[in-house]
C-alpha cells in the first residue's frame, strides 16, 4: 500500500512546487520589496528609539522629505527616458533666489502687495522651467549627452545664482512667500500637500496620458519609437522641462522654510534624487519605473537619515550608507536584467 502511494507520487513534485512559490514571491519581492524595506526600517527605528514614532517627528520626516522627494518625481521622468539630469540641485538655488527677491519686505513700495507671493511662484516656476528647457534643447536637438550637457547646467546655474545675488541671501522674506514653507493646509503642512499633488500628477501622467506612455515607449527603445512615428525629440525635451519645473517648487519650498534664499542652498541635492529614483526601482537604462516606488526610495532616505540622527549617527556615516544603498539598488536591477 506504501509503495502504491509513493508511486502515485511523482518524483519531482516537491521540486516543481518550491519552483512555483519561488515564481510568485520572486515578481511580488521585485514589486514591494522596496515597500517592504522602508516598513521593517520603522520598525526597527521605533523600537530602538522611542521617539521616532510620534506625530511630531513624522511630520518632520515628511516636511523634511518633501523637497527630495519632488526632485525626484521630476528625475524619474528623465531617467525614464535614459537621461540624468545633474543640474537640479543649481537650479534648486537659482530658482531660490530669483523667486525671493521678488518676495523680500526689503523690497520698496510693493513689498505688501497681495499678489507678490503670487508673483514671486510664477517667475520661480518660469525661471525652473528655462533652465530645464534649456537642457532638454541641448540634449534633444543637438544629441549632447545628458550627463555633459546638465552637468554643464550645474555649473551654469550655480554661476548665474552667485551673479544675480551677488554671492549674498536673499533676506526677509515676507509672510505670503514663507507660508509655502512653514505654512498648513488643514493642519498639513504645505510642503507636504505639494508632495502629494505632485506624486498624484505625476502618476496620473506617467499611467494614463499618452504622453506618460509616450515616455516608457522612449526610454524603452528609442529607435523603435521613431521609427513608430513618436516625437522623441519633444519627449525628450518635455522631460527635462517637467524636471526643471519640479526643481523650481523644490527651490521655492526650501527658500521659504529657512527664510532667506542662499545662494550655496541645494548642494548635491541632485545625488539624493537619483538615489530615491534608483533605490525606488526605476532602471537607469530607462523604460522601466514607477513614481509610487521613487517616492517610497524618497522616504526610506528620509527615514534614514531621520533614525540615524536621532541615534546620534555622524553625518559622514550617512553618506556612507546611502552610497550603500544606490550601489545595492543598482546590481540588483543589473540582476533583474540578466534574468530576463
Amino acid at each position: 500500500m506504501e509503495k502504491q502511494i509513493e508511486a502515485a507520487t511523482p518524483a519531482g513534485a516537491g521540486t516543481e512546487q518550491s519552483r512555483t512559490i519561488t515564481s510568485r514571491i520572486g515578481p511580488l519581492a521585485q514589486r514591494y520589496g522596496i515597500l517592504i524595506a522602508l516598513v521593517l526600517l520603522c520598525v526597527v527605528l521605533a523600537v530602538v528609539n522611542d521617539n521616532f514614532l510620534s506625530q511630531r517627528n513624522i511630520i518632520n520626516v515628511l516636511r523634511q522629505t518633501s523637497i527630495n522627494g519632488i526632485l525626484a518625481i521630476g528625475m524619474t521622468f528623465v531617467i525614464l527616458t535614459r537621461g540624468i539630469d545633474l543640474s537640479v540641485g543649481s537650479v534648486v538655488a537659482l530658482v531660490g533666489v530669483v523667486s525671493a527677491s521678488f518676495a523680500t519686505t526689503s523690497t520698496a513700495g510693493v513689498a505688501g502687495s497681495p499678489y507678490m507671493p503670487l508673483i514671486a511662484v510664477m517667475v520661480g516656476l518660469a525661471t525652473g522651467t528655462a533652465v530645464g528647457a534649456v537642457s532638454g534643447t541641448v540634449v534633444a536637438r543637438f544629441s549632447v549627452p545628458a550627463f555633459v550637457a546638465t552637468l554643464g547646467m550645474l555649473s551654469a546655474a550655480r554661476g548665474l545664482t552667485l551673479i544675480y545675488s551677488g554671492g549674498r541671501p536673499v533676506p526677509a522674506l515676507t509672510d505670503g512667500y514663507r507660508w509655502i514653507g512653514t505654512g498648513d493646509i488643514a493642519g498639513i503642512p504645505v510642503p507636504i500637500v505639494l508632495f502629494g499633488l505632485v506624486f498624484v500628477l505625476a502618476h496620473f501622467i506617467l499611467t494614463r496620458t499618452r504622453f506618460g506612455r509616450h515616455v516608457y515607449a522612449v526610454g524603452g527603445n528609442p529607435h523603435a519609437a521613431k521609427v513608430s512615428g513618436l516625437p522623441v525629440r519633444r519627449i525628450r525635451f518635455a522631460v527635462y522641462a517637467i524636471s526643471g519645473a519640479l526643481a523650481g517648487i523644490a527651490g521655492m519650498i526650501l527658500a521659504a522654510r529657512t527664510g532667506s534664499a542662499l545662494p550655496q542652498a541645494g548642494v548635491a541635492y541632485e545625488l539624493d534624487a537619483i538615489a530615491a529614483v534608483v533605490i525606488g526601482g526605476t532602471s537607469l537604462a530607462g523604460g522601466i519605473g514607477r513614481v509610487s516606488g521613487t517616492v517610497i526610495g524618497a522616504l526610506l532616505i528620509g527615514v534614514m537619515n531621520n533614525g540615524l540622527d536621532l541615534m546620534g549617527v555622524e553625518s559622514y556615516y550617512q553618506q556612507v550608507i546611502k552610497g550603500g544603498l544606490i550601489v545595492a539598488a543598482v546590481l540588483l536591477d543589473r540582476s533583474r536584467k540578466s534574468e530576463d
